[in-house]
């Protein structure tokens, strides 16, 4: 029993290493001590509860799987909104970001998406795709290495925060591949907590009579949570809240005002919605980025009305999560890959759920590679109080084949390898 649980976990690869392939039918875990271009040290856990078992570990598998990339690209990914964005001071019309594809010795491909969002992430299309390609040529004459290795690599390429989303769209595309290459599907690979997900959507900045038509639609596609962006009128917004709320009594709220209110204007918005009573499941980014005092003083108020306020545009980084910790400033953070990359969301999430923080999951302006890969990563975790994973819903089209399956806001993450879903590569233009 144990040569054929060796022989069926083990296929060599290359010369370099051993890839990793886990039966599917054992009852026993195999637990990896170690592993080395030519010896592999294992042994059998007794059997797990399928209700307690976390299938993969991601951790375990970047620390032991290596990595040959044969074939490394990033293309433009142009695609039309139904309707205008609005992100801070800036309309986004066009989504235009990078498409990222990895391909391993072993055939596995994957994919993996890079934000493009200049007002936001500070990154034009030009740098991204110029980046995009250094980093490709570095990983095409990298030689094998574990994928944890190669995370270190791409970091040390890709250091500056500005870089963020193109190594979340790299990390992305390398984690795909190595979930193709164990045939696990990646919310597995993240926990396998849940593969189920319902999302909330956002309704963009529109007249009263607007808003509550596009709600009512929203409300009877199966959406429940409508997310607002607000800052930006006071007197319309309350109009376009009111009128949304007369038409749809039961949905709930989301309120964005990216960085758009003063803290006086946030609270006054705060207890205006006391006035109509309204109580928002939560209240994001008040107040500027950078006014921590602001950003206190309107989570106070929040606070003696029940409502929790998440921060956004104020956490950019590590030391952002640990100060907002450490002085108690809000209630939740709002996890955007884009912004962190994905190794950095994941301990920044650990360090979220040790504190208590609440958890939000949110897309920048995305096709179903980036959102999809953030659902597979939530579902996985199973510890994201508030989703909005919506702006595939908003696009003209839908360039991805395959993937997640949504039936109006539940999104199910199926059995498929890796995120399950893949681009028409020869479409896409050099």
């Amino acid at each position: 029993m144990a040569s054929s649980l060796l022989s069926a976990a083990l296929l060599p690869s290359s010369s370099f290493g051993l890839h990793l392939r886990i039966p599917r039918t054992t009852s026993s875990k195999l637990r990896i001590l170690s592993i080395h271009a030519t010896n592999v040290e294992l042994i059998a856990d007794p059997p797990t509860p399928s209700s307690q078992r976390l299938s993969f570990g991601f951790q375990n598998v970047a620390d032991t799987f290596w990595v040959n990339v044969q074939r490394a690209e990033g293309r433009p990914l142009s695609i039309g909104l139904n309707s205008p964005l609005h992100f801070g001071n800036s309309k986004l019309e066009t989504l235009d970001n990078v498409a990222m594809r990895v391909e391993l010795s072993n055939g596995c491909v994957g994919w993996g998406e890079v934000q493009v969002l200049p007002s936001v992430t500070d990154v034009s299309l030009e740098m991204a795709l110029a980046k995009a390609q250094e980093v490709c040529n570095f990983l095409r004459r990298t030689p094998p290495a574990t994928l944890s290795s190669v995370f270190n690599d791409v970091t040390g390429l890709l250091s500056p925060r500005e870089f963020a989303p193109i190594r979340a769209g790299v990390e992305m595309a390398l984690i795909d591949a190595v979930a193709n290459s164990i045939n696990v599907p990646l919310w597995r690979l993240f926990g396998g907590v849940t593969s189920t997900l319902t999302t909330g959507i956002t309704v963009p900045i529109l007249s009263p009579e607007e808003a509550s038509i596009l709600a009512s639609k929203f409300c009877n596609q199966g959406f429940e949570t409508l997310k607002l962006v607000v800052g930006k009128n006071f007197a319309a917004e309350i109009a376009a809240i009111e009128a949304i709320h007369a038409a749809q009594p039961c949905c709930s709220f989301m309120f964005d005002a990216n960085e758009g209110y003063t803290p006086d204007e946030a609270i006054k918005f705060l207890e205006k919605l006391k006035d109509v009573g309204i109580v928002p499941l939560v209240f994001e980014q008040p107040v500027d980025r950078d006014d921590w005092k602001g950003l206190q003083e309107v989570s106070n108020v929040a606070r003696m009305h029940g409502i929790p306020v998440a921060v956004d545009e104020s956490c950019r980084s590590l030391t952002d999560v640990c100060k907002i910790i450490d002085e108690n400033l809000v209630d939740a953070i709002n996890i955007k890959l884009p912004k962190f990359g994905v190794l950095g969301a994941l301990e920044i999430i650990n360090l979220a759920r040790k504190s208590g923080l609440i958890l939000m999951v949110d897309s920048m302006a995305e096709t179903r590679l980036g959102t999809g890969f953030a659902g597979h990563l939530a579902a996985g975790v199973g510890c994201f109080k508030y989703i909005v994973l919506d702006t595939p819903l908003l696009l003209a089209e839908d360039p991805v084949v395959g993937g997640y399956e949504a039936s109006g806001a539940v999104y199910k993450f199926n059995n498929a390898r890796g995120q399950g879903g893949f681009l028409n590569w020869n479409l896409l233009p050099w």
